[in-house]
C-alpha cells in the first residue's frame, strides 16, 4: 500500500510534537510546516523565534523537513477584519474558529495543503470512519463518510474550534491526539525525550502573542467613555471606555465594586452597557437563540427531520448542554435547550453535537437570543 503523503502543521508547542512523534513510531514520513500568521514588526506575533527554534529542533530530531510558511497577510485580510468587524458592531467573535476554518485549513490547502493527501494537526478531536452507515452517537445512522469526532479528553476537547469545517477539510484531517487525555500526551513527550516537552501550552488568541486582547482592540476602535447601568434599577453604577471591549456575560474586568456584576445587554447606539447584579438573576439565562448560516460539517444526518434531540456548545467548556435544534420554515435554525443557560453571547458559534455528543455536527453564528 502506497504511503499517504502527509502535512504536519508544527507549532512549536508539545502537541504537534507528539503528532510528529506518533507518526513517525507509526512509520509515516510526514513533511513538517510552521504556519506564521503574527504580525511583522510588532511583538505580537505567535512566530517568535522559540517557536521556530522548537519546531527546528523536532525536525531535526526525526530527519524531517519543516518549512515556515508566511500567510500573514491572508490572516489580516480574513481573520483579523473578521474579528474587528464583529467586535466594532457590539457582537462577540471567535478568531480561532475562523483561523483553523481560513487559515490552517484554507488559505495553507491552497497554497500547500492541496498537494497532500492528510493534514495532520495537534487539535485534540478524532476522524470517524463510518464507511457501512452504522449506527454512530446514539441513533442517527451517520452515513459513509469521515466525520469530526470529540475527543475523550473532556477539557481539551477542541471541536468547536474546528466546527466550521466542511466536507473536503475533514477528509483529509489527521488528529493522532483525539483518544489521548493531556496527561498522556505530555507523558510521551517527556518519555520521547520531545525538546518541546515541558513547554507550557499556550493561551489566548495565537497571533497576539504577548499583547493583551483589549490592547488589541484598542489600537483598531480606540476608546469611548460610556456610561454603565444596573438594568435592573436603571442607576449609573459607573463608566467604561468602550462597549467593544465587554462581552455578554462578562464578569471580570469591569471594574465596578459591590459585585458580582455581569454583563446582560449592550446599546450599540449609545454606547451604554448594562449589568445586572449577581449570579442568579433571571437575566443572566436564556433557553434559545437563533443560529444564523448554520453549517453542516460532512452532512445533515438528519435530513428534513424539524426538530431534533442534540447537544451542544455555546462557548469553550468541558461539558455538552442537552437541548434540540429546531429547523425553521425560512432554513435557518434554533436551539431549544433543556436547561438556562448563562451568557448567550451574538457573534459567538453555536456548536451541535448528536445527543450523545460523539460527533460534531455543524455550527453557525449566535444571532439575537429569543424572547421567553
Amino acid at each position: 500500500m502506497t504511503e499517504l503523503k502527509t502535512a504536519v502543521l508544527l507549532s512549536g508547542g508539545v502537541d504537534s510534537a507528539v503528532v510528529t512523534h506518533l507518526l513517525c513510531e507509526q512509520g509515516w514520513h510526514p513533511d513538517l510546516f510552521y504556519i506564521r500568521i503574527g504580525m511583522e514588526g510588532e511583538d505580537m506575533s505567535c512566530s517568535a523565534e522559540e517557536d521556530i527554534e522548537l519546531a527546528q529542533a523536532t525536525a531535526r530530531r526525526y530527519g524531517l523537513p519543516l518549512e515556515v510558511i508566511d500567510l500573514q497577510k491572508d490572516y489580516w485580510d480574513n481573520v483579523v477584519t473578521y474579528t474587528m468587524d464583529r467586535v466594532r458592531r457590539g457582537l462577540t467573535p471567535n478568531p480561532d474558529v475562523m483561523c483553523n476554518k481560513l487559515i490552517k485549513f484554507g488559505a495553507f490547502e491552497q497554497r500547500i495543503g492541496h498537494a497532500y493527501d492528510r493534514i495532520a494537526t495537534g487539535h485534540y478531536g478524532t476522524i470517524v470512519e463510518n464507511g457501512d452507515g452504522a449506527p454512530v452517537g446514539g441513533e442517527v445512522a451517520f452515513q459513509t463518510g469521515r466525520w469530526l469526532g470529540t475527543g475523550v479528553d473532556p477539557i481539551k476537547d477542541q471541536t468547536d474550534f474546528l466546527a466550521q469545517l466542511n466536507r473536503e477539510q475533514v477528509a483529509k484531517l489527521v488528529l493522532p491526539l483525539g483518544r489521548l487525555m493531556k496527561e498522556e500526551v505530555r507523558q510521551v513527550a517527556l518519555d520521547a525525550r520531545l525538546p518541546s516537552a515541558r513547554r507550557k501550552d499556550s493561551q489566548g488568541i495565537c497571533f497576539l502573542g504577548k499583547i493583551d486582547y483589549n490592547e488589541f482592540v484598542r489600537r483598531f476602535l480606540g476608546e469611548k467613555e460610556g456610561l454603565v447601568i444596573d438594568i435592573e434599577t436603571g442607576k449609573i453604577v459607573g463608566k467604561h471606555r468602550g462597549y467593544w471591549f465587554h462581552t455578554i456575560g462578562q464578569r471580570k474586568g469591569l471594574g465596578l465594586s459591590g459585585g458580582p456584576w455581569f454583563v446582560v445587554k449592550k446599546d450599540i447606539d449609545e454606547n451604554i452597557l448594562y449589568v445586572s447584579h449577581g449570579y442568579d438573576t433571571v437575566l443572566q439565562y436564556g433557553r434559545s437563540f437563533a443560529l444564523a448560516d448554520f453549517h453542516f460539517i460532512t452532512d445533515n444526518p438528519w435530513g428534513e427531520a424539524e426538530c431534533i434531540d442534540i447537544s451542544f456548545k455555546i462557548r469553550h467548556t468541558d461539558f455538552f448542554t442537552p437541548g434540540r435544534l429546531l429547523r425553521q420554515s425560512n432554513g435557518q435554525y434554533l436551539v431549544e435547550s433543556d436547561t438556562d443557560i448563562q451568557g448567550i453571547a451574538p457573534g459567538q458559534f453555536g456548536v451541535i453535537y448528536d445527543k450523545t455528543h460523539t460527533i460534531c455536527v455543524g455550527s453557525g453564528e449566535i444571532s439575537v437570543p429569543q424572547k421567553q
